[in-house]
């Protein structure tokens, strides 16, 4: 780590010294705005807990915001920056480390590149780990994986996305510890990625990477493109975590099948396999879960009808009766709508 805090820092003002950019002298700014809600069933009516271990859907029985979403990107030369602003329940559990305003930045960093084959970003930025990601227009399925509830959501820091040549890329980088935006601690988290397509970007891979402090975590995302219509993705992922004097994990497989029959009709199948069996997450069992999602498109607006099946090894979930079992399902229907 500390060969990494004094690389990073020297190729970045290497850069301002030696490298110019052959960017356009136009400033442009792009603005992305997104807002989503959501009404769950939870088909078990338990009266105990809602039966839901993942982000951002924990709820039941009742119509609920998500989150409205103002992006602004610009572009000036070689310079460029980013705020990403996040109001409700989505941006406030992204920022669950957070109180007042910093709870709605959901992303704001200032990138430079020295060349068309480096840049340098600075600040708060959603991190590379994770298949999903916390704008709800950018996932396919309402509801979230467990790898993203329980992997890292944001990271505070310096990074350096690299250009290898043809179609690969690395990124490194620094930053405080996952998800915190501020922190008083001197520990560092060391960021890293590395990622390569086929020449006709059908195929594509990352291998990520994040480690501090008495933990570590290795992801492996692999996206594939069948044909016009179907594309197949997995997300691999396992995170090591010091618990007790003791190393312990846990870990998950998921693979997402993308089906579009038209423009104005998609699904998607999630399936996922959560294991935290070593009850290194705080879920205490193993957990394979299914996601049926329909994507239904009219203009920008995106309806999302999902159906959801949870099975666990242990009796975590609530029953009717108030009593537990290993299994619950839920239906969700929601709305996203992106301008």
């Amino acid at each position: 780590m500390k060969r990494l805090v004094f690389i990073v820092p020297t190729l970045f003002y290497a850069g301002i010294l030696f490298g110019q950019s052959d960017s356009s002298n136009k400033s442009s700014t792009a603005f992305t705005f997104s807002v989503d809600g959501y009404y769950r069933i939870d088909l078990n009516q338990s009266p105990l807990g809602t039966n839901n271990y993942t982000s951002f859907t924990n709820t039941k029985n009742s119509f609920e915001l998500g989150m409205a979403s103002v992006r602004a990107d610009h572009h000036y030369k070689n310079i460029s920056a980013t705020i990403d602003l996040g109001f409700g329940k989505r941006a406030s559990e992204f920022s669950y480390n957070d109180t007042g305003i910093l709870s709605a930045v959901k992303q704001l960093y200032i990138s430079y590149a020295p060349s068309s084959a480096i840049k340098f970003s600075m600040g708060k930025w959603a991190t590379h780990i994770g298949y999903e990601m916390v704008d709800a227009y950018a996932n396919r399925n309402y509801s979230m994986s467990y790898a993203f509830s329980y992997g890292p959501f944001f990271n505070t820091g310096l990074k350096a996305d690299i250009q290898l040549g043809g179609k690969s890329a690395m990124m490194i980088g620094i930053s405080n510890p996952t998800d915190f935006t501020t922190t008083k601690s001197s520990d560092k988290v060391v960021l890293a990625q590395f990622s390569s397509a086929s020449k006709n970007e059908k195929i594509k891979g990352w291998f990520n990477f994040q480690g501090g402090k008495d933990f570590t975590q290795y992801e492996i995302i692999l996206t594939g493109i069948v044909s016009q219509q179907l594309s197949l993705n997995y997300d691999g992922t396992i995170k090591n975590q010091k618990k007790d004097n003791v190393y312990k994990n846990w870990n998950s497989n998921a693979l997402y099948v993308t089906f579009d029959p038209t423009k104005q009709l998609g699904i998607c199948v999630r399936a996922e396999y959560f294991n935290d069996s070593k009850n290194v997450a705080g879920l205490g069992s193993s957990v394979f879960q299914t996601t049926l999602s329909g994507n239904i498109h009219i203009q920008n607006l995106t309806i999302i009808p999902e159906f959801r099946f949870d099975n666990a090894n242990d009796q975590i979930f609530y029953k009717e009766n108030g009593t537990n079992g290993r299994a619950t399902s839920s239906i969700v229907l929601a709305a996203v709508y992106k301008f």
